[in-house]
């Protein structure tokens, strides 16, 4: 007997369900990429879960955006709004300038020049010369800003030397004031000595008497 015939419709045991979603998603894929090679087709696909994860699969040397754009072209129905066309146009215009800004920065180290016209070289040589005198430029300001703040540390160190050598006075001077203060003191004291004396008892010696 041959199997019957399933009834396509929702499974609605979440476990069934997942299983059997594994299972076709992982068949798909399978069929997209054998049509891929065995015909030679240009073949993307995407699938979203029920969860939200996504799934996809793209032809080798295939991109996405690609095949979008050639279905577009093909069916003639529009994917994307004015503003995702202007947007797109952007991106590619900034690639564009960014390869054009490669090569030239590759141009002005001197590589890969051989195969440029006399005219673009010359107008590589004004571009590296006018570069270089910018850069001496930059340079004699700098030197000019370090020399100045040079000259201003040297003032600074001049005037603070002058400070610590007042100081250092001032200290020296209040110091042999006091030198002198105390050698007078001791002076004093040696010409009072001659005029000290003694007190005597007022009442005669007791045991003399006895």
């Amino acid at each position: 007997m041959g199997r019957g015939k399933i009834e396509i419709k929702r499974i609605e045991n979440s476990s069934n369900r997942q299983v059997t979603y594994s299972k076709r998603r992982n068949g798909i894929m399978k069929k997209a990429k054998e049509i891929t090679v065995l015909c030679d087709a240009r073949v993307s696909l995407i699938i979203f879960a029920s969860s939200g994860k996504m799934h996809e699969y793209c032809s080798p040397s295939t991109k996405l955006i690609d095949i979008l754009d050639q279905y577009q072209r093909t069916s003639g129905k529009k994917l994307w709004d004015a503003k995702h066309e202007n947007l797109s146009n952007e991106i590619d215009r900034i690639k564009k300038e960014n390869d054009s800004m490669q090569i030239e920065l590759r141009h002005l180290k001197g590589e890969d020049i051989s195969s440029l016209p006399y005219k673009e070289l010359m107008a590589l040589e004004d571009a590296l010369e006018n570069g270089l005198s910018c850069v001496r430029a930059k340079q004699t300001d700098v030197l000019d800003m370090t020399r100045k703040n040079m000259k201003f540390l040297e003032e600074d160190n001049k005037e603070l030397n002058f400070i610590v050598n007042q100081q250092q006075m001032a200290y020296e001077n209040a110091r042999e004031q006091m030198d002198h203060g105390y050698q007078r003191a001791r002076d004093y004291s040696s010409q009072m000595a001659p005029f000290s004396f003694r007190l005597q008892p007022m009442q005669p010696n007791l045991q003399e008497r006895m």
